[in-house]
């Protein structure tokens, strides 16, 4: 599966949410995206998951937006939320939570890790 069928798969409110973070996601880390265990990841090595930067994952009520070093990221709005062995996101319920701006400075900051 790749990262557009899984987007196709989705129902429409998370579509249109995962679209968004992937247009975000693909112009900070163009083409180094993969579906990894059963989701969309974006990693900086020769394979899915290693050197993993982000991943968008959808679930019923919200589409999660993480980061695998994610704790490393200075986050003055103190929307990502921490969690297991260094990881951080945020969980979105609607499009208009996304705030380009901060994401891709998540994202940029990411990818220098």
């Amino acid at each position: 599966m790749t990262v557009t069928e899984y987007l196709e798969k989705l129902p429409a409110a998370q579509r249109e949410i995962a679209e968004r973070l992937v247009g975000l996601i693909e112009t900070a880390l163009p083409g180094t995206g993969a579906v990894w265990h059963g989701h969309p990841v974006w990693s900086l090595g020769p394979a899915p998951g290693k050197q993993a930067v982000c991943l968008v994952k959808a679930y019923p009520k919200h589409v999660t937006f993480g980061f695998w070093r994610g704790q490393e990221i200075a986050d003055p709005s103190g929307r990502l939320q921490p969690g297991a062995r260094g990881m951080a996101s945020v969980k979105l319920r609607e499009p208009g939570e996304i705030d380009d701006e901060l994401f891709a400075n998540w994202l940029k900051q990411a990818a220098e890790l």
